[in-house]
């Protein structure tokens, strides 16, 4: 992909991005950013899941019902380093996919915030401040093989799912420490160390 030229559909930048701003306000909780900035890249951004829905938290959850479980969504603890290590393999493919696929810095900065953000969402889930159950889609993380091809390069192909659909074959993990008594204090408790490392060592 070459990133020599960047394509807008409208000249002024510095108009438009002005423009995007009043528009950002003026629709309140309702925020579209289809066609931010003028960017092509943007084109039809709130497709994938719908404005209002940045976070993808207003998506439906239903749960799949399996009348036998297999080993692979019975819950089970490891090693945090080994839990770490996977993260941060997605972490880097995520850092690849978007510097490598997006030209527009903008749109590399909207994408980055809507992929941190369905995270901050799935931490809400893991605390019960949701009225959804802790599980992922298992017909989305199915998908992950598609993500690179076979000769290790990015695959630009259609994945043929919307975001709006994500959560509708979702897996619920049996098995977990959580009690209604004890929970919520301790994973408040939980993330207040987690944030005070992060800002310990944030710059």
């Amino acid at each position: 992909m070459s990133c020599t030229t960047r394509s807008r559909t409208q000249p002024n930048l510095t108009e438009r991005l002005d423009q995007d701003l009043v528009d950002l306000y003026v629709r309140g909780n309702n925020v579209s950013l289809n066609n931010y900035a003028g960017l092509q890249s943007m084109s039809g951004f709130d497709n994938f899941r719908g404005s209002g829905n940045f976070d993808g938290s207003q998506n439906a959850q239903v749960v799949v019902v399996q009348e036998q479980q297999t080993s692979d969504v019975i819950l089970t603890s490891y090693l945090a380093q080994i839990i770490q290590q996977k993260l941060v393999v997605l972490q880097e493919i995520a850092k690849r996919i978007i510097i490598e696929q997006i030209c527009e810095v903008e749109t590399q900065t909207i994408v980055l915030e809507q992929f941190s953000s369905g995270l901050t969402i799935f931490q809400k889930d893991i605390s019960r401040t949701t009225t959804k159950q802790v599980g992922y889609d298992k017909n989305v993380a199915s998908l992950i093989g598609n993500i690179t091809n076979s000769d290790g390069s990015l695959s630009s192909s259609d994945l043929g799912f919307n975001g709006t659909s994500v959560g509708s074959n979702t897996v619920v993990p049996t098995g977990s420490n959580w009690n209604n008594t004890q929970g919520p204090d301790a994973v408040q408790k939980a993330l207040s160390a987690a944030q005070a490392a992060a800002n310990s060592t944030s710059s």
